[in-house]
C-alpha cells in the first residue's frame, strides 16, 4: 500500500471534519462524500482502498454521532436495531460484490447513485411523524425489508447509507425526522463496520488515513449534532444545501471517472 504525504493526511483530517459535520447534521448525505473526498481531495489512487478506508472512518464517525444523539434522546433503539441487524447481512454480501467490481466503473456507478441521492434529498422530508412510535408486528417487516436493501447498497458502495436509512425508517415507522436521523446512525455504524472488515480482509484499508479521518470527523460531528437539534424545523433547507453539494461532487466525479475510462 503506497505511503501518503503529511499534506494528504492533513487533507484527510479536513475531509473527515466535513463528513462528520454533515453526518451529524442531516444523518444522510455526509457519508456519501467520504469516497470522492478520499479519491479527489486526499489523492488515494486505488478506489477500493478509498472505499474500504472510508467505510471504517464513516462507521467510527457515525458511532461518535450516535452517542451525541443518544444523549439527547433521539434514538429509537428497538426499531433501529431490527433495521441494522438485517442490514448487516446485506452489507456483507454487497461489499463482497463491490470488491470484485472494477474500481473505475465502481466510481461511475457511485457518482450516478450520488445524483439520485441529491434528487431525493431535494424532495425533502417534511412530515412531522409520530414521536411515540414503537417496534411492533406492523412495522417490523418493513424495517427488515428496508434494512436489507440499504445494507446491500451501503456495502457495495462503501457508504454509510444514511440517505437511504433515514427515509426508510420514516416510511416504515412514521417516526419524526429528528428521531430518524438519530436512529439511522445505529445502522450507519453497523453497515460501515461490516464493509470495512470485509475490505480489511483483502488488505484494502489504509489504517493511518482512517485514523486521521475519524479524528477530524469527531469534531465536525459534535457541531453537526448540536445544530441538528436546534435547526430540525429547517430540515428542508438543510437537505437542499446538502443535495447541492452532493450533486456538484457527483458531476465532477462522473467527469473524472469517465475520463479515466477513456469514454470522454
Amino acid at each position: 500500500m503506497p505511503t501518503l504525504s503529511l499534506l494528504q493526511y492533513l487533507l484527510g483530517a479536513a475531509a473527515g471534519s466535513l463528513v462528520g459535520f454533515t453526518l451529524g447534521l442531516v444523518g444522510g448525505g455526509g457519508s456519501i462524500l467520504a469516497v470522492p473526498l478520499m479519491v479527489y481531495l486526499v489523492g488515494v489512487d486505488n478506489p477500493h482502498i478509498a472505499i474500504g478506508t472510508s467505510a471504517l472512518a464513516v462507521a467510527a464517525n457515525a458511532a461518535a454521532n450516535l452517542l451525541n444523539h443518544a444523549r439527547r434522546g433521539n434514538v429509537k433503539w428497538p426499531c433501529a436495531s431490527v433495521f441494522a441487524v438485517v442490514g448487516v447481512i446485506g452489507a456483507f454480501f454487497g461489499s463482497s460484490l463491490g470488491k470484485a467490481f472494477d474500481g473505475q466503473k465502481l466510481l461511475v456507478l457511485f457518482s450516478l447513485l450520488m445524483l439520485v441521492v441529491a434528487a431525493l434529498m431535494v424532495r425533502g422530508r417534511g412530515s412531522e411523524g409520530d414521536a411515540s412510535v414503537a417496534l411492533g408486528p406492523g412495522n417490523a417487516p418493513r424495517l427488515a425489508a428496508f434494512g436489507g436493501l440499504a445494507g446491500a447498497l451501503s456495502g457495495f458502495f462503501g457508504i454509510g447509507g444514511g440517505f437511504l436509512i433515514v427515509p426508510g425508517l420514516m416510511v416504515a415507522t412514521r417516526m419524526p425526522i429528528l428521531f430518524a436521523v438519530g436512529s439511522s446512525l445505529v445502522a450507519v455504524t453497523a453497515f460501515g463496520l461490516t464493509t470495512a472488515l470485509n475490505y480489511a480482509r483483502s488488505g484494502l484499508v489504509d489504517w493511518m488515513l482512517a485514523l486521521v479521518f475519524i479524528a477530524g470527523g469527531i469534531g465536525g460531528g459534535l457541531l453537526g449534532a448540536l445544530l441538528a437539534t436546534r435547526l430540525s424545523r429547517s430540515q428542508g433547507l438543510l437537505n437542499l444545501v446538502s443535495a447541492t453539494m452532493i450533486g456538484a461532487t457527483a458531476l465532477y466525479m462522473l467527469y473524472r471517472s469517465l475520463g479515466a475510462l477513456g469514454v470522454i
